[in-house]
C-alpha cells in the first residue's frame, strides 16, 4: 500500500488536484478584484458624482478589454506555457486592483479597470487548458464546478469582507487592501505549478487555427450560449449590491451580508451540479445527455424564479427566490465549460474557450449598461429583471438544439498525422 501511494500516476494526479486548488482560490480572488467596484458603487457614485448611466459605463468598462483580449490570451497560453502567462496576468491584475485605490477621477478609474479586464483574460483559457489536459471527462464536471464555485464565492466573500472594509475604513482602502494581499497568491503557484505536465501545458503543435474552429456550428452555438447565460451572471455581478441599496433599501451593512447570499448559492449549486453531473457520466450517462440536462434545466429554473424575485413586496420573500434562482442557476455553471472542453480537447481548448469568452463577455460591457439605461429610464428594476430571464431562455434552448453532440472534434492537425 505505501509503494501504491507513492507511484508516478497518483503523484502526478495529487499534483493535478493541488493545483486545482490554487486555481480556485486563484479564481475566487479574480472575482473579488472584478467585482470590489460594485460594492463600492454607491460610494464611488457619491465621490465621484456619477449619475446611474456613467456607473453602468464604468462597472462595464473592465469588459471591453476582458472579451476584447480573450482571443489573444487564447493564443499566447497556446503559443507558450500557461502557468507562467497566467502568472503575468495575475500579477498585472492584482496591481491594477491595488493601484485603483489611489485614483481622483472618473477617467482614472476607466482606465485602471480597462488594464483589469486585459490582465484577467487570460484566466479561463488557462483554466480550460489545463482541466482539459489534465482532467478526464469524468472528472470535469467537478473539476469545472470547483472552479465555477470560486468564481462565485468571490463576489460573496467580496461582498462580506469588502463592504465590511468599505464601512471602516472606506473605499480606498478597499481596493488597497485587497490588491497587496492577492499578490501573495502568487508565491505557492510559483512553487508548485511549473512541476505539473509541462509538457502538455506548454505549446500544442496540433492545435486547429482559429478559423478551423469557427467552422464548426458548435463552436457558435456554444458562442451564443455563454452570452446569453452571461448576460444574467453579469447583471447580478453588477447590480445586486446597488439593487439591494436603491430598490431593496438595505443598509451597507445587511448589503455587505444579505447580498452575499445569492453568491454562496451558486457556488453551492455549482459543486453539486458538478459532482452529480459526473457521478452520472460514471454511472453510464453520456456526455451529451447529461451535461445539456444539467446546463438546460439550470438556465429554465433559474428563470423560473428569478422573475418572481422582482415582484414579490418583502425583503425576505425576494431574497428567498433570488437564492433558489442562483443555486439553479450553478447547475448550468459547473457544466457549460464541461462542454467546452470535451468539444475542443485539449488541443483546442484554449483556442476555443477564448474566441468564446470573447463572445461571452460582451454581456459583462451589455449586462451593465443595459440596466443602468433601465434604471435610469424607468426608476426601477423590473424590466431589467425580465430582460435577464429572455436570456436565461434563449440560452436554455441554444444548448438543447444548436449545440450537438459533446464529443471531441477530429481536428486537421491531427488527423494528418
Amino acid at each position: 500500500m505505501a509503494s501504491a501511494a507513492l507511484t508516478p500516476s497518483r503523484v502526478t494526479a495529487r499534483m493535478q488536484w493541488t493545483v486545482l486548488i490554487l486555481l480556485v482560490i486563484s479564481v475566487c480572488i479574480n472575482y473579488i478584484d472584478r467585482g470590489n467596484l460594485s460594492v463600492a458603487s454607491i460610494d464611488l457614485k457619491k465621490a465621484l458624482n456619477l449619475d446611474p448611466l456613467h456607473l453602468g459605463y464604468l462597472l462595464s468598462a473592465f469588459f471591453w478589454t476582458y472579451a476584447g483580449f480573450m482571443v489573444l490570451a487564447g493564443w499566447l497560453i497556446e503559443k507558450y506555457n500557461v502557468i507562467w502567462v497566467y502568472a503575468l496576468g495575475f500579477f498585472i491584475w492584482s496591481g491594477a486592483t491595488a493601484l485603483t485605490g489611489f485614483v481622483n477621477s472618473f477617467t482614472m478609474l476607466f482606465v485602471l479597470r480597462l488594464v483589469l479586464g486585459m490582465s484577467e483574460s487570460v484566466a479561463y483559457p488557462s483554466y480550460s487548458k489545463i482541466i482539459a489536459a489534465g482532467f478526464p471527462e469524468k472528472q470535469r464536471g467537478v473539476a469545472n464546478g470547483l472552479i465555477d464555485a470560486g468564481s462565485k464565492l468571490g463576489p460573496a466573500l467580496g461582498m462580506v469582507i469588502g463592504g465590511t472594509i468599505l464601512a471602516n475604513w472606506g473605499w480606498r482602502v478597499l481596493f488597497i487592501s485587497i490588491g497587496v494581499v492577492s499578490l501573495t497568491w502568487l508565491i505557492p503557484w510559483c512553487a508548485i505549478a511549473p512541476k505539473i505536465r509541462t509538457h502538455e501545458l506548454g505549446k500544442s503543435q496540433d492545435a486547429p487555427s482559429f478559423r478551423e474552429i469557427l467552422s464548426k456550428r458548435d463552436a457558435w452555438a456554444s458562442f451564443l450560449c455563454l452570452f446569453c447565460a452571461n448576460y444574467a451572471w453579469y447583471f447580478m455581478l453588477t447590480w445586486i449590491p446597488g439593487y439591494l441599496l436603491m430598490e431593496r433599501h438595505y443598509s451597507t451593512e445587511m448589503m455587505a451580508l444579505v447580498g452575499s447570499l445569492p453568491f454562496w448559492a451558486v457556488a453551492a449549486g455549482a459543486v453539486l451540479g458538478g459532482w452529480l453531473s459526473d457521478r452520472w457520466i460514471h454511472l453510464g450517462g453520456t456526455a451529451t445527455r447529461v451535461r445539456k440536462t444539467f446546463v438546460a434545466s439550470g438556465l429554465l429554473l433559474s428563470a423560473v424564479f428569478l422573475l418572481p424575485a422582482a415582484v414579490v413586496p418583502g425583503q425576505i420573500m425576494a431574497m428567498s427566490l433570488l437564492v433558489t434562482a442562483t443555486f439553479a442557476y450553478g447547475f448550468f455553471s459547473s457544466n457549460h465549460w464541461a462542454i467546452t472542453q470535451t468539444l475542443a480537447g485539449p488541443a483546442a481548448a484554449g483556442k476555443w474557450t477564448g474566441l468564446q469568452n470573447c463572445v461571452g463577455n460582451m454581456a459583462g460591457v451589455a449586462a451593465p449598461t443595459v440596466t443602468g439605461f433601465i434604471v435610469q429610464r424607468t426608476g426601477s428594476f423590473y424590466y431589467a429583471f425580465v430582460w435577464v430571464c429572455v436570456n436565461l431562455l434563449i440560452a436554455a434552448f441554444a444548448y438543447l438544439f444548436l449545440v450537438g453532440k459533446i464529443e471531441t472534434h477530429q481536428w486537421r492537425g491531427r488527423i494528418a498525422k
